[in-house]
């Protein structure tokens, strides 16, 4: 394990030149809490609801599937954003050449650049995918993360993948953050001499303490398993928290806090364990 893997959440700030990244670990370390919660529901009432109820925790959102989206959303969701003191993610996973990912980004009818700390883009493009959301976002301090791996069953981001994707943001790290992935990335195609100065941000979905996976090929893996065992930093968690009723606002912050606390411990037995 990589030596910044043991290092705390606070210490790792100097890593990061990104203002972004700083933000994530400061809060991360603040808050005491490496969870962000991904609000996958369709109406604007519950996600909102849902988002008051964990807003101790970072925060994950998809504003993109809202069927009743509109402008005020956003301010709402930055106001909340204040008053719990999380970071905002849009899971909006671009996947275009340069030029239309970089007016996705900035206009159109969400505007994410605007409010968005990170977002974040799947690889497959090359590295002009890269270069037309930074030409957006760089100047506005927000953040990438590239889908280097996914936790779904038969995912083809994989291998020569996973390696390209990640030198793909080692030529681009003033923009570039971390990784959607599975595994800690630290040391994917480079020489073992140079890994210490790889530390990128590992975002971790398919997280669960209750559940293997579901009928639509998701794979689920404990807070442990992926913060201790893969040398992860944030877990994603969704339905685990919220299941299917986004009304049960006790039951949601019941699991949010169990989900913050096993993340945690899992973070604490890292930095921690002995050589």
């Amino acid at each position: 394990m990589a030596s910044f893997l043991r290092q705390t959440y606070g210490h790792r700030i100097q890593n990061h030149s990104n203002p972004t990244a700083r933000l994530l670990l400061e809060t991360m370390e603040r808050k005491k809490s490496n969870l962000a919660v991904s609000v996958d529901v369709t109406r604007s009432k519950d996600f909102l609801a849902i988002i008051d109820a964990v807003g101790p925790f970072v925060c994950l959102t998809h504003i993109d599937i809202l069927e009743d989206f509109d402008h005020s959303l956003i301010q709402q969701l930055q106001d909340l954003s204040v008053k719990h003191d999380f970071v905002i993610f849009e899971d909006r996973k671009f996947a275009d050449i340069g030029n239309t990912v970089a007016l996705q980004y900035s206009s159109g009818v969400h505007k994410i650049a605007s409010w968005s700390h990170i977002t974040n883009a799947h690889p497959v493009p090359g590295p002009s995918i890269i270069s037309g959301l930074s030409s957006v976002g760089l100047a506005l301090g927000r953040g990438l993360l590239l889908l280097a791996e996914m936790s779904t069953q038969g995912a083809l981001a994989i291998g020569s993948y996973t390696e390209e994707a990640v030198r793909m943001a080692r030529a681009h790290r003033d923009f570039v953050i971390g990784f959607i992935a599975q595994r800690n990335m630290q040391g994917v195609g480079m020489q073992a001499d140079n890994v210490d100065k790889d530390d990128f941000l590992i975002l971790t979905p398919g997280v669960g303490l209750d559940s293997k996976g579901d009928a639509m090929g998701q794979q689920y893996r404990t807070p442990r398993q992926v913060i201790l065992e893969s040398g992860c930093d944030v877990i994603i968690v969704g339905r685990g928290i919220y299941g299917k009723d986004p009304s049960l606002v006790d039951e949601i912050r019941q699991q949010a806090k169990r989900y913050m606390e096993a993340g945690w411990e899992a973070y604490e037995e890292r930095v921690t364990a002995q050589t």
